[in-house]
């Protein structure tokens, strides 16, 4: 009788012990590629019949290197899902989800931080160590993040959703590098139909006299002296844009990058090269490990940039 209670005594204490709020159930999915729906604001990782789900709604990811936390709440909501067999993008993504496979069981989230840490992706030239950005990786991670389970709540300080890589078009600079000047400003500039080049030169640096061999004229880009622009629009450029006293309200900009700063015999030097050509002047502009930046971004011109020609008459 003794051995009966004691086992009875033994079986409550361990029931006593299974509180819902104390069984971690381990998930991961770090190292699973994300996803996303073109549809609506959802990025998701799959394995298996397993899937981790985010949605922002409204969120627009930055293309700009930047650190940003928002509150996970009914806007920004994280799941987690188990199905009964091998789940694909449609189950997660089409308006109406295929009748298989079916969700078993599902964590939401009642509090947290999602952190998202964005840095560009640049692929580099290297004949002439030019830099371009042909994407953004946003790094996830939810911070003190509560999944709310059917049998209690499971709590992690740090949970790594992982990365989230978004393409970019690399900026044209289709330029023909046939430069023009305004009269007044000294103001050189190039552009196409959607892009332009702009630089304030030091009117020391367009003479109308042919530099000696090996010799051209130098300066430092600044942004009070030789202030290099690139400006991106979203309508129809043409030339009526340049030489006004402020730049037009259209068409509107889209994109800017200004210069860095130079430093002498490193980076962000400009040449001028001048010859004779029959009655006038050919002025030959290069830019030198010109970085163009724009917020925390920033991408290099290259070792030598050809900016163009200018042709100037007496």
């Amino acid at each position: 009788m003794k051995r009966v209670v004691s086992l009875l005594v033994f079986a409550l204490l361990l029931n006593g012990c299974d509180d819902g709020d104390l069984i971690q159930e381990d998930i991961s999915f770090e190292d699973i590629a994300a996803q996303n729906c073109t549809t609506n604001d959802i990025i998701y990782k799959l394995k298996d019949s397993e899937a981790l789900i985010l949605e922002v709604l409204g969120f627009t990811f930055p293309t700009e290197t930047i650190s940003q936390e928002l509150d996970i709440n009914t806007s920004n909501r994280v799941l987690y899902r188990f199905y009964n067999g091998a789940v694909t993008s449609s189950t997660i993504c089409e308006t109406i989800p295929p009748a298989t496979p079916i969700v078993m069981d599902q964590w939401t989230t009642s509090g947290g931080k999602i952190v998202i840490n964005t840095t560009a992706i640049k692929t580099t030239n290297t004949t002439d160590n030019s830099t371009k950005i042909t994407g953004y990786n946003h790094n996830i991670t939810f911070k003190n993040i509560t999944f709310v389970k059917s049998n209690g709540t499971q709590v992690y300080e740090t949970f790594p959703f992982g990365d989230y890589i978004i393409s970019a078009t690399p900026l044209p600079f289709a330029f023909n590098k046939t430069l023009e000047q305004c009269s007044s400003s000294k103001q050189l500039y190039d552009y196409n139909s959607s892009e332009a080049l702009i630089l304030d030169i030091d009117p020391a640096l367009i003479v109308n006299e042919a530099t000696p061999l090996n010799a051209p004229r130098t300066g430092l880009i600044s942004d009070t002296k030789n202030k290099l622009t690139y400006r991106l629009f979203s309508g129809l450029l043409t030339g009526a844009y340049f030489c006004n006293t402020t730049f037009p309200a259209t068409p509107a900009v889209s994109e800017e990058w200004i210069a860095v700063a130079g430093v002498a015999n490193e980076s962000g030097i400009i040449e001028v090269t001048t010859a004779t050509l029959g009655a006038g002047f050919k002025h030959t502009v290069v830019l030198k490990k010109a970085k163009m930046k724009k917020g925390s971004s920033d991408f290099i011109l290259g070792d030598n940039y050809i900016y163009g020609e200018l042709l100037t008459t007496n």
